[in-house]
């Protein structure tokens, strides 16, 4: 019979956006207790998983900031997966990137990436977890022929990709394992707002990445390490 996460602790940055809803709701069908950074002082009043005995969230956490993240990868216990969501989006030709712009990219795509991962190893070699670790880069950053007009954007998450295939050749002889998920378009009211003519039938719906996602963070998944799996519906 394979394991499930029921019991298991599993950290989701990004948890209460649209796509860590559908994630941290997956995980909750599994068993999973689910920790959830937050950068403010309350839960988005769209997030339905606030008063949830098996959620616990964490209020004002910067994930950018080394010493808050790891005091919050501190406090959960038995960490068994890490899963980061969390990330930030710009588009302007390349002679209109401000330096700031490139760094905020960098900072809230790879950087975050990063302290969560470091984080998260450190905590699963302590306890002897052979753990799980699922970061998101993107379509762009797999390919970055379609990064044109979001430069930034593009190399924050090709470092996304980078690292995680690195870490996982790092660590699979601790038997930690690192993947990375590559969405084309996701199915959000963000982006249909934003791109109302879009053929939404060809964007990746959330509850498919979820799926994905949490397959990745199982026990189920035995064998599968720095794998960046294609996300791309019908696009």
């Amino acid at each position: 019979m394979t394991e499930t996460l029921n019991g298991r602790h599993v950290v989701i940055t990004g948890g209460t956006g649209a796509l860590g809803g559908a994630v941290v709701g997956r995980l909750l069908e599994q068993g999973a207790i689910c920790h959830v950074p937050n950068a403010h002082a309350a839960a988005p009043p769209h997030f339905p998983y606030a008063a949830h005995a098996s959620v616990h969230l964490a209020h004002n956490v910067d994930l950018s900031d080394s010493a808050k993240v790891e005091a919050f990868y501190h406090q959960v216990p038995a960490l068994w997966a890490s899963i980061h969501l969390a990330g930030g989006f710009t588009m302007a030709p390349i002679e209109k990137i401000e330096s700031a712009s490139f760094a905020e990219m960098m900072d809230t795509n790879a950087r975050t990436a990063f302290l969560c991962s470091r984080a998260a190893v450190r905590s699963m070699l302590a306890s002897n977890t052979a753990g799980r670790i699922v970061n998101v880069t993107a379509r762009a950053g797999l390919d970055p022929r379609r990064g044109s007009g979001m430069v930034a954007y593009t190399a924050s998450k090709a470092a996304v990709a980078a690292m995680t295939v690195a870490m996982a050749e790092e660590l699979k002889h601790k038997g930690i394992l690192v993947n990375a998920v590559a969405p084309s378009t996701l199915d959000t009211p963000a982006n249909r707002a934003d791109m109302p003519d879009a053929d939404f039938s060809k964007w990746v719906s959330l509850e498919a990445a979820a799926e994905a996602i949490a397959y990745l963070a199982s026990p189920a998944n035995q064998a599968m390490s720095g794998t960046l799996v294609p996300l791309y519906g019908r696009a």
